[in-house]
């Protein structure tokens, strides 16, 4: 049998059981099906310790217990902290062109997005986007020419830049 095996049998006879009770005792599922993976995690990391105690079940069921009291803690102080301190007053608010800008990009395909954001918002060249992307620098100017064309019915600012693209991307190459 496999060194592995006893923990796999256990982790198939407890996992469910054991997000069941975390559950109860934290109340939401998310947070407990997140401590329990974290404490199966561990419990495997120091198997051949921890399947010599008593109750290794038991160890788990702690163990998740107090991540998931942890995360909440965290959580917790977070909200306290920007409770009492607020949002800074130096720190810009995000703009309606950033907004719409994001909203589309969520439009085009995704390699096109990339492209783009390299391109017009990291100001990286064609050649930098290849390097970075492992694809070819005509597959860089495609990607470009064709987020262009889809985001120009969504931001004016590339329904403008279609005219003059084509020699920023000679340029940057």
């Amino acid at each position: 049998m496999r060194e592995g095996d006893d923990f796999d049998a256990f982790y198939a006879n407890t996992s469910r059981r054991m997000v069941g009770q975390v559950y109860a005792m934290v109340g939401s599922l998310t947070d407990a099906e997140d401590a329990v993976q974290e404490a199966y995690s561990r419990a495997w990391q120091r198997w051949s310790k921890i399947q010599q105690y008593g109750d290794p079940e038991g160890w788990v069921r702690t163990v998740a217990y107090r991540i998931a009291v942890s995360a909440w803690r965290k959580a917790a102080n977070r909200l306290v902290a920007h409770r009492r301190h607020g949002v800074a007053d130096d720190v810009p608010g995000t703009s309606a062109d950033q907004l719409a800008l994001a909203h589309a990009l969520k439009q085009i395909p995704a390699d096109q997005r990339r492209a783009i954001v390299l391109f017009h918002l990291v100001g990286l060249s064609v050649a930098e986007i290849a390097a970075e992307t492992g694809a070819p620098a005509g597959t860089v100017k495609a990607r470009l020419a064709r987020g262009r064309k889809a985001l120009a019915g969504h931001v004016s600012e590339f329904a403008d830049d279609e005219s003059t693209a084509g020699g920023r991307e000679a340029q940057h190459a």
